[in-house]
């Protein structure tokens, strides 16, 4: 059941005080924020800004961080020594949990919010709520444009402790002050996790004394494009060579930084990646990898005692500089090639009683934990830290769907929900024909809004473990900041709706509504965002069924399709639905070999057109094919042929595209054969979703 209660009468109210004013909107309620409240009741009356600004009085101890954010909060708000003085009244009870509520930091994220004509109450029991309620506030006036409040009265605190936004600073330099601006952001929707992703071959990005060559080289390379980059053979510059694209945080930077999220009750978490994603390390300090060279290795070498002694000293470093209480280690993908020969990683497995190179990886991930644990703080690392067995206290970040992190609660540890299909936001959010350049996928603002991220099956115990959820951002496309800002927003408002506010209170037209809002104010404040109003939406030709020949007839695989890529299996090609934006969608069927069928119409008849749509989106190798070769038959044996055509996509070609290939026929037969000849290129994809035959 919906936990906003409001009267008929109320909201005729709340609406008639603007109508008065031409506006027929709910502007000045709590019903138009992001994440949606807990709790609302509308009342009669309105409290008008002051035009002067407001005053306000805190009560309570430890209110450092609110009395030095109200300095510069954007509602002017003059503090006073006495509450009968006050337009703002802010108490902060600093209560312990009642009976039954988890001591994890939602109570302190509480508030209670009441706004009547003559003040503004607002009730938490630690900072943090105090400063969501004035987060609130913010949004119901607008930042400051709309002066009218409804009265009302809020009672509101969040789903999970963990709402975060993840950013990928190593693929491309984002700077201290464009992480403040989003920080900006991510405070007035209640998020409350940074997660910088400050390691990974494509640049190393924080200042770590005892290793300066990380700094000097590692952090810069001489194209500003990652795909010209990778075209160039990937390789690192000196800091002072001309036209060096890069950068890097002091520690003094972090240090602004952390002061920043301080205020903002923001937790910025640090991920050093290991032991794969390393290349940019292995090239400055080669020693560190198997076999000693540069620009040869991705993953540290296991086996080397060396590799430890630097893990460790970096992470003490940024421990030291760190207050958060977990530190990322990544953990995804890494190759583990070099150690099957390495005779340093053999003479440790043999050592430990190491079966294969997944308990060499996992030997490396409980090391590296309890190194972490001895220092007084947790550890993050991707689902695969789960292969060989997971670190005793370790928590998980399940971003390969979300067995990963299914697996991790039912043993007992701590996850946080990060799926690619919903939470990655590097996916277009659009038709990608009117869309910038991004990796490939479609991840519109409704399919990351419908995720829920406690599946059923999920004892209560269970459950408990889940913190919470991240939206993802990497910048492999990603080079501007804008363009960073145009992916992250609105989506991320869905991340902080999912996070903060119940599941029984979401419903998608209202979120849409109230997000349109909220891009609005958003782009009054100088933040790029993409524009929901004009949204095209899905694929049109999967949204209906497609009447032809060959639809319902029966499908012979000359060649299997990938297990990995499905659909819906046989029946795929001729079930009349074709696919979406993505090849995750389920209705495309992948293949890493040419694709080769043969579609039985079950009798002769004459044949006219014959046709496949294939996708290219480079970014996930997935290429459409060289040509496409149509041949008929009437007795399945002999096969004549009827046209074949060309590829006319350049490989080049960065943007998701859809390239029909169809031939027109002349002639009569039972049998259609299609074989599309795939793109030399090693390891890509051919994807394909329905053969049409007329």
């Amino acid at each position: 059941m919906k936990r906003i209660f409001t009267s008929l009468a109320a909201v005729g109210l709340a609406l008639a005080v603007y109508a008065a004013d031409g506006n027929t909107s709910v502007a000045g309620t709590p019903l138009r924020v992001i994440p949606i409240p807990e709790n609302i009741e509308l009342e009669q009356g309105v409290f008008t800004v002051p035009e002067q600004g407001m005053t306000c009085y805190i009560e309570g101890e430890q209110t450092e961080d609110l009395t030095a954010y109200l300095r510069h909060f954007p509602l002017k708000c003059t503090r006073v020594e006495k509450a009968g003085k006050a337009d703002v009244v802010i108490k902060i009870t600093d209560r312990k949990p009642r009976k039954g509520e988890a001591e994890d930091g939602r109570t302190a994220e509480g508030y209670s919010l009441q706004i009547t004509p003559k003040r503004i109450t607002i009730r938490a029991a630690g900072e943090a709520g105090a400063f969501y309620a004035l987060q609130t506030l913010l949004q119901m006036t607008e930042e400051g444009r709309n002066r009218r409040l409804v009265c009302c009265t809020v009672d509101d605190r969040p789903r999970f402790v963990y709402r975060g936004l993840h950013f990928d600073v190593s693929r491309h330099f984002r700077s201290k002050e464009f992480l403040m601006k989003q920080m900006d952001a991510m405070a007035l929707l209640k998020l409350n996790k940074m997660h910088l992703h400050l390691t990974n071959g494509t640049g190393w990005r924080l200042e770590i004394d005892r290793y300066p060559r990380l700094t000097e080289f590692a952090a810069w390379r001489p194209n500003r494009s990652w795909m010209d980059w990778c075209e160039a053979g990937t390789r690192y510059c000196e800091q002072d060579t001309p036209g060096a694209y890069g950068g890097y945080y002091t520690k003094e930077d972090i240090r602004q930084l952390l002061a920043y999220a301080e205020e903002r009750h923001i937790q910025v978490i640090p991920e050093i990646e290991m032991p794969g994603h390393s290349e940019e390390v292995l090239t400055a300090y080669p020693e560190l990898s198997c076999t000693g060279e540069p620009y040869r290795h991705s993953d540290f070498c296991v086996g080397k005692e060396a590799t430890f002694t630097f893990l460790e000293n970096v992470l003490t470093e940024v421990i030291d500089l760190f207050p958060s209480e977990y530190i990322h280690i990544g953990g995804d993908e890494a190759g583990k090639g070099s150690w099957k020969t390495c005779p340093d990683c053999q003479r440790r497995m043999k050592e430990e009683g190491l079966k294969d190179v997944d308990e060499l990886q996992s030997y490396l991930i409980h090391r590296i934990e309890a190194f972490i644990n001895s220092k007084g703080r947790k550890m993050i690392g991707f689902d695969e830290i789960l292969q060989g067995g997971l670190a005793p206290n370790a928590t998980v970040m399940s971003w390969r769907g979300t067995e990963g992190g299914i697996k991790a609660l039912k043993s007992g540890h701590d996850v946080i929900m990060t799926p690619g299909s919903t939470c990655y936001l590097d996916y277009t959010q659009d038709a990608p024909f009117k869309e910038p350049v991004s990796i490939g996928g479609y991840s519109p603002l409704e399919k990351v809004y419908g995720y829920e991220p406690v599946e059923e099956g999920l004892t209560e115990e269970e459950a408990d473990h889940l913190l919470g959820l991240q939206g993802n951002l990497w910048s492999e496309y990603i080079t501007e900041d804008d363009h960073a800002e145009y992916m992250y927003y609105p989506r991320a408002f869905a991340i902080a709706e999912i996070g903060w506010s119940r599941p029984e209170q979401k419903e998608y037209e209202d979120f849409r509504n109230r997000s349109l809002g909220l891009i609005d104010l958003l782009r009054a404040q100088g933040y790029t965002t993409f524009d929901l109003a004009n949204e095209y939406g899905e694929r049109r030709e999967s949204l209906a069924p497609l009447e032809h020949l060959g639809r319902g007839c029966r499908v012979i695989y000359n060649l299997p399709y990938s297990p990995q890529y499905p659909a819906a299996g046989e029946t795929t090609l001729t079930d009349g639905i074709c696919g979406g934006w993505t090849y995750g969608d389920r209705k495309w069927q992948g293949t890493l070999e040419d694709f080769d069928v043969t579609v039985d119409l079950g009798k002769v008849q004459p044949v006219h057109y014959v046709g496949a749509t294939f996708m290219h989106s480079p970014g996930a190798w997935v290429h459409v094919p060289q040509k496409v070769e149509v041949s008929l038959s009437v007795d399945g044996k002999t096969f004549t042929p009827a046209g074949t055509a060309w590829c006319d996509i350049p490989d080049d070609v960065p943007k998701l595209l859809l390239k029909e290939y169809g031939t027109v026929c002349q002639g009569e037969a039972r049998y259609v054969r299609v074989h599309a000849v795939k793109n030399p290129r090693p390891g890509a994809w051919l994807f394909t979703d329905e053969i049409v035959v007329n």
